[in-house]
């Protein structure tokens, strides 16, 4: 059985013997992986670690806020504002996994430039065993593992071993906030992966508004608790609509609702369909571009949670 306690003991000696005296920038996004590796890597080294929090222009609404009003007092926190850099960079691309590598290096980009203001030879990520293994599977590849080549900064991944539901175990244990440890996962390219084809402002803009309906009607119901995830897709189909006695032509949106434990097998729960239906009202009428939404309802295998 899996003893967090133990882990903890045994990874804060692991993480002071790697790193030392040296410096450690972390990739901080505010989910239970990278919070749990900060108060980690915090107990080994202290202010030697420096969380960045990079804005890659592909958050949830909000989230931005969110994550610094929840770090800036409690870690060594800095927050970079980077969503140019790669939206630029993103500027064309449909391949979801062409978007999973440029976001990737630009990542690494990031981080190099700032591990360089401070000295810092290590970059600590919040790796799990679930994102090797869809890698090495050639499943999708994460861009916390697929790194590129010529990297500079040593990697330090401490809950790479583990599963979402022992990397939770032990944010309880180290006393993190629930709402942290209990945070929805939200995929490292961010939206990226939930908009389908190429990027805009106004694609991102669409899928931002449908996601936090989505959030506010499963949180309104507390089935928060019950489901692994919840969001909105926005597909690169368009379909005809009605809206005003006028014909309208708009974005296909698609419900992603799933269970899980560990992420590596998901299911679709029964859910109450008047919740369904107020989220997809809700999305046709106040998302002006969006005309149909859709349900989606494959379990993982052998689909992935994710749709890109």
């Amino acid at each position: 059985m899996f003893n967090p306690e133990e882990f903890i003991t045994e990874a804060i000696a692991k993480i002071k013997d790697e790193i030392g005296d040296e410096k450690a920038v972390i990739a901080l996004s505010g989910g239970v992986d990278s919070s749990v590796c900060s108060v980690l890597i915090q107990e080994a080294i202290g202010d030697n670690l420096i969380a960045i929090f990079v804005n890659h222009g592909l958050l949830r609404e909000g989230e931005v806020e969110e994550v610094t009003n929840t770090f800036k007092d409690k870690i060594n926190f800095k927050y970079v504002d980077a969503s140019e850099e790669f939206l630029t960079a993103l500027d064309g691309v449909e391949d979801p996994e062409e978007k999973r590598e440029i976001i990737g290096k630009v990542f690494i980009d990031v981080f190099q430039r700032e591990a360089d203001k401070t000295d810092a030879k290590f970059l600590v990520q919040g790796t799990i065993a679930p994102d090797w293994i869809e890698t090495e599977g050639k499943i999708k590849s994460h861009h916390n593992v697929k790194l590129p080549s010529g990297m500079v900064l040593k990697v330090v991944e401490p809950v790479r071993d583990l599963y979402k539901d022992e990397v939770r175990q032990i944010g309880l244990e180290l006393g993190l906030d629930k709402k942290i440890v209990y945070r929805q996962p939200f995929p490292g390219p961010g939206l990226a992966v939930r908009v389908i084809g190429t990027l805009s402002d106004e694609k991102l803009a669409v899928c931002r508004k449908a996601n936090k309906i989505v959030s506010e009607e499963i949180e309104k119901e507390g089935l928060n608790k019950e489901l692994w995830q919840y969001f909105a897709v926005l597909t690169d189909t368009k379909v005809t609509g009605v809206k005003g006695d006028q014909r309208d032509f708009g974005y296909l949106v698609v419900l992603r609702l799933v269970s899980s434990v560990d992420a590596m097998t998901a299911y679709i729960p029964e859910l109450p369909w008047n919740i369904i239906r107020t989220m997809s009202k809700r999305i046709t009428s106040e998302i002006p571009e969006v005309t149909h939404v859709a349900l989606s309802i494959s379990d993982k295998p052998p689909s992935t949670i994710e749709f890109a």
